[in-house]
């Protein structure tokens, strides 16, 4: 198992996962990527948050940019940008 990390990107910030989450593979932490955006994107609509997060920086613990995964991948076509 790998650890992988999934900082923020938030406009022009990168929030930093101090954590990250073991998982067997990259694949893996695809569909991490993509169940944590639809928790924070179903919390900020349940809250009424104007402004969210733009997607996930996939990092592994060298701390390299495995993958970029934007939150409008996972919307309903009609709210894509």
């Amino acid at each position: 198992m790998a650890r992988y990390f999934f900082h923020l990107v938030a406009g022009d910030h990168l929030i930093l996962d101090e954590e990250g989450t073991e998982l067997p593979d990259l694949a893996a932490a695809q569909r991490e990527a993509k169940l944590g955006a639809r928790e924070l994107l179903g919390e900020a609509i349940k809250s009424g948050e104007e402004a969210v997060a733009d997607g996930f920086v996939i990092a592994n613990e060298a701390g390299h940019t495995l993958e970029t995964f934007s939150f409008s991948e996972i919307m309903p076509k009609p709210f894509r940008r």
